[in-house]
């Protein structure tokens, strides 16, 4: 079936009709497909979370009114120097103006090359400059831990985000897309796509980071019931050109892979060149993650199926209201606000689960455009 094949299907999305104190939707999402269904292009959402953490967003913001927020000093840490990330810049940004917090003392950092040794050296820098608390999404959670515990041990608030970290003094709250629900919704499309009979090749930056490790876990789980295999499960190490030079290998050594699934943000157009250059487009259906002006760009083409996209914008724009009431109210005042609108399992604060399809692409990229992203 040619990738541009106009038939519709509505996938109910996971997370985003979510009222506040209500539960994620992830089980319905499970039992609304079949397992052998005729091969089918998507029609997907891009609503998120938007209406709960607007709400959240002015409970803090009226708790901080008339306080001295002169004194903070935040950053948002991510795990590579993506274009997924600039929304996120953009959100963090916005959100420390409209606090009235100095961009002076909002600092955003993007490791250059995704690499450990850079985001721990970002650590001890904010840390000598007295920084007040930060977010981040831990490049390894588990090395992470002892860091985590000396700054909270410190005062300094962190909060993780993209992907949560567990085990560690900053496991209590999670701002990010609740990763087994995300992974599940790119298998249920993963299914649809292939019409329930296949084999897959799933490719990712990491195999040990919780938000891959959830959102593998729940892909596979939405294939279950089906006639769809997982070939292999590749890790790229945050390198694109190595994802693409995989995604070419896979396809050359094995000629009955029909499905790629691209897990990080630059995986879905390095898995797309590769298919590309392949000569592959109409037989080898991909489904990724994220939205890389380069994966739009394939969405439209019909090279990418759908891409399950996350609200980094939020995590950056809620998260620094986070932060600032965490070190201005305290944090058991600050988790009482934010309490009525977390997820079942009373850590994950949604930032949206949605689906961006060719037939979604224009409503998609009118609220990029709206929320000031380029």
């Amino acid at each position: 079936m040619a990738a541009a094949t106009a038939v519709l299907i509505s996938l109910a999305v996971a997370g985003c009709s979510k009222s506040a104190g209500g539960s994620d939707n992830s089980s319905s999402a499970g039992s609304s497909a079949g397992s052998s269904a005729a091969p089918v292009a998507l029609a997907g959402s891009v609503t998120f979370n938007q209406t709960n953490l607007a709400k959240l967003d002015a409970a803090l913001k009226s708790a901080l009114a008339g306080k001295d927020v002169s004194k903070l000093d935040i950053a948002m840490v991510v795990n590579v120097a993506a274009d997924y990330w600039k929304a996120g810049q953009v959100g963090f940004l916005k959100g420390c103006s409209d606090l009235g917090i100095a961009k002076s003392k909002c600092t955003y950092f993007a490791p250059p090359n995704g690499k450990l040794t850079e985001q721990n050296s970002e650590l001890e820098t904010l840390r000598s400059q007295g920084v007040t608390g930060y977010s981040i999404s831990a490049i390894d959670p588990t090395s992470a831990a002892g860091t985590i515990h000396t700054d909270v041990q410190k005062g300094i608030g962190v909060l993780a985000i993209d992907s949560p970290l567990p085990g560690t003094d900053a496991a209590s709250l999670y701002l990010g897309t609740p990763n087994y629900t995300a992974g599940f919704q790119a298998g249920t499309a993963m299914k649809q796509v292939l019409g329930g009979k296949g084999k897959v090749a799933i490719l990712v930056g990491s195999l040990t980071a919780s938000n891959a490790t959830q959102r593998i876990a729940g892909f596979e789980a939405a294939l279950k019931g089906t006639k769809i295999t997982v070939a292999q499960k590749v890790n790229d190490n945050l390198q694109a050109s190595t994802a693409t030079s995989d995604a070419e290998t896979i396809l050359a050594n094995n000629p009955d892979v029909n499905g790629l699934y691209g897990v990080y943000s630059y995986d879905g157009p390095a898995l797309a060149q590769a298919v590309t250059s392949a000569g592959k487009t109409s037989s080898v259906h991909i489904v990724s993650d994220d939205s890389d002006a380069q994966t739009l760009k394939f969405i439209k083409s019909g090279v990418i199926s759908g891409t399950v996209v996350q609200m980094p914008y939020q995590q950056g724009y809620t998260g620094a209201y986070i932060l600032a009431a965490e070190k201005v109210l305290g944090k058991a005042r600050t988790m009482a606000i934010v309490k009525p609108y977390l997820e079942k399992d009373g850590s994950t604060l949604s930032s949206g689960v949605g689906l961006v399809t060719k037939s979604d692409l224009s409503a998609y990229q009118s609220l990029q455009s709206k929320l000031g992203i380029g």
